[in-house]
């Protein structure tokens, strides 16, 4: 009896990932191939072969479900370039290279890209506030590196890490902005746009 009251809670707990991941594969390929604007929530759950009261069991709505489509892919990109990150490097470059891997990742498929990039704000449902976790995380990785810069007298010891790390990822998400508005392509607002960006906030970062 023991063993199957196990088996049961493992058996249910594996149906429910395959039906996470099924349903995130819909989602991409066909925000991918339609586009988000053109893709219904009944299409996702059909493509995924499940109900759509079961689609939002795992996603409130479609900005819910466009954030369970891009978690695990910024979150790889993040953990990625944190793991790699060039230590001898200035905090400028440092910066450069954990926000060039966003960028990266982003220019693959930027017609899925555009449309996160634009509901990700509006989205509250379970994704939604698993990516803000992640943006919290990624402000607090940012905040270290600010607080190694000043044990090293590169940051004057008055600045707040964490108010440093947020005026950071608000450089990063205008020069994100000029993207999506047209303003710039996506190289170009990487470098020059966020690369002169940062190098001015850097600078008052100073003792």
């Amino acid at each position: 009896m023991s063993t199957v009251t196990k088996t049961k809670p493992r058996r249910r707990e594996q149906q429910k990932l395959d039906k996470r991941e099924r349903i995130q594969k819909a989602a991409w390929d066909l925000f991918s191939t339609a586009g988000y604007e053109a893709t219904t929530t009944k299409q996702v759950a059909e493509a995924a072969q499940v109900a759509t009261g079961t689609l939002f069991l795992y996603a409130r709505d479609k900005p819910d479900l466009i954030c369970m489509v891009m978690h695990d892919r910024l979150a790889a990109a993040v953990d990625g370039r944190f793991q790699t990150l060039p230590r001898p490097a200035s905090l400028l470059d440092q910066l450069m290279y954990l926000f060039r891997g966003l960028f990266e990742m982003y220019g693959e498929h930027p017609r899925v890209s555009l449309a996160f990039v634009q509901h990700y704000p509006g989205a509250d449902g379970p994704n939604g506030q698993q990516l803000t976790a992640l943006t919290a995380k990624f402000l607090s990785l940012i905040s270290q590196l600010v607080v190694d810069r000043q044990a090293r007298g590169e940051v004057g010891a008055e600045v707040d890490p964490r108010q440093a790390a947020t005026n950071i990822f608000s450089l990063y998400y205008g020069a994100l902005m000029s993207w999506m508005t047209g303003a710039r392509s996506l190289p170009e607002a990487l470098d020059p746009g966020l690369r002169s960006a940062l190098a001015l906030q850097i600078r008052g970062f100073r003792p």
